[in-house]
């Protein structure tokens, strides 16, 4: 089973960086055998703007990144959306990926991580709805990081008990909805 971690922020001094490497290296160390994690930064991406001739729900992909996108995501059993919460949404670059492909995204379990001045509910809120559009398989599975900027002086996510525990919690329901 592969998880693809989609690190949703391109912000200089970004959080979601270290939360995706926190939970890249604890994945690994829950010991599952059969499960591989990739993290996938939008940041390195470097998306344009979606802006294609075609609605991606076609299939026909016209502008440049769109089928090496597409070839990505299409690697994936399972997907971790990470996203800080901006102005009760979530990222426009996270949007934007999500918009620039289409029949990739069907029947993968995904599951939310979000941080913010409401811990990233929000944020997930809204994810939620575009990704079921889109034919992500809900596996409501969630973590919504409170104190995060407290959290967060160091080079890396300084993660508590309960975010170990909500981290362990997604891992085991995207197993369970991954075919």
């Amino acid at each position: 089973m592969k998880i693809q971690i989609i690190v949703g922020s391109v912000r200089e001094g970004r959080i979601a960086i270290k939360v995706a490497n926190w939970i890249h290296q604890a994945i690994q160390n829950y010991g599952y055998s059969t499960i591989e994690t990739e993290i996938v930064d939008l940041k390195t991406w470097d998306l344009p703007f979606f802006a294609g001739a075609h609605p991606p729900a076609t299939g026909i992909y016209d502008q440049p990144k769109q089928q090496l996108w597409a070839d990505q995501i299409v690697q994936a059993d399972a997907i971790i959306f990470i996203s800080p919460e901006y102005n009760h949404g979530y990222s426009p670059a996270l949007k934007n990926a999500l918009d620039y492909i289409g029949q990739e995204w069907r029947g993968k379990p995904a599951a939310y991580v979000s941080y913010g001045s409401t811990n990233g509910s929000r944020s997930i809120d809204q994810i939620r709805q575009v990704a079921t559009q889109l034919g992500l398989i809900d596996s409501n599975a969630v973590l919504e990081i409170r104190d995060i900027f407290s959290r967060n002086s160091g080079t890396q996510f300084e993660a508590n008990p309960f975010d170990e525990k909500g981290l362990k919690a997604i891992v085991d329901k995207l197993i369970q909805y991954t075919p």
